[in-house]
């Protein structure tokens, strides 16, 4: 199955409850019958399903979506939101039936995705960039200085990409940094200081500030113990 440039295809099997933790993305999910965005998320967002529900979704790169599905992530922010409400009917039925069109949903969605970055026509970098350079542990002044920007045009910048500003996406992408690190087995002290945490107990507030949960929960759930 071709893929979809700047973006992820996925399938999930959901066990009644889940907590979706952030990661600076968006993503446009197929419920089974209906077409659902999922806004970016400052915190963990909880999800409750029938036990053994499957979601199917397009995962679309940090800052991309915007400009695919033609919505304003702030207005998203921390929701899910039925496509009806962002699109025309007669759009939402001609991508609903493209997927109801495929075997198996993953190919539609890949189907929806490709025409949907067609359409929108070349990408403004600017987004990548940002999430290059917070991905890698720059500060928000850096981060501006390298993209030429000043502080205020960067925050207005990642208001319209990211649905928030720098500081809270520099934030989720950290929380990304050191749960690959904790899923790899490095001890947590080691993963704070490589995650450019302060300290153990700073990484221990922001993840439960972020999350909800401790890091030694997130990775005992990671591992189904």
């Amino acid at each position: 199955m071709r893929g979809v440039p700047g973006a992820l295809v996925w399938r999930r099997r959901v066990a009644g409850e889940a907590l979706v933790l952030p990661d600076g993305c968006m993503d446009l999910l197929w419920l089974g019958e209906r077409l659902v965005v999922a806004g970016p998320d400052t915190r963990g967002y909880r999800v409750s399903s029938p036990a053994g529900a499957v979601v199917w979704g397009i995962r679309f790169a940090p800052g991309s979506a915007p400009a695919l599905l033609g919505v304003a992530p702030g207005e998203l922010l921390d929701d899910r939101v039925a496509l009806t409400e962002l699109w025309s009917a007669d759009r939402v039925r001609r991508a609903t039936g493209v997927v109801v069109a495929q075997d198996d949903p993953l190919r539609g969605l890949a189907v929806v995705g490709r025409s949907l970055v067609a359409a929108a026509g070349p990408v403004d970098p600017a987004p990548a960039g940002i999430v290059r350079a917070l991905r890698a542990g720059a500060s928000v002044a850096a981060t501006a200085d390298a993209a030429g920007l000043g502080v205020r045009r960067l925050h207005r910048i990642s208001l319209a990409a990211f649905g928030y500003g720098p500081k809270t996406l520099a934030r989720v992408l950290r929380l990304q940094r050191v749960l690959a690190l904790a899923r790899s087995g490095i001890p947590f002290a080691e993963c704070a200081i490589r995650a450019g945490y302060a300290d153990q107990p700073h990484l221990a507030r922001e993840v439960r500030e972020l999350t909800g949960r401790t890091l030694r929960e997130l990775t005992a759930q990671d591992s189904g113990a």
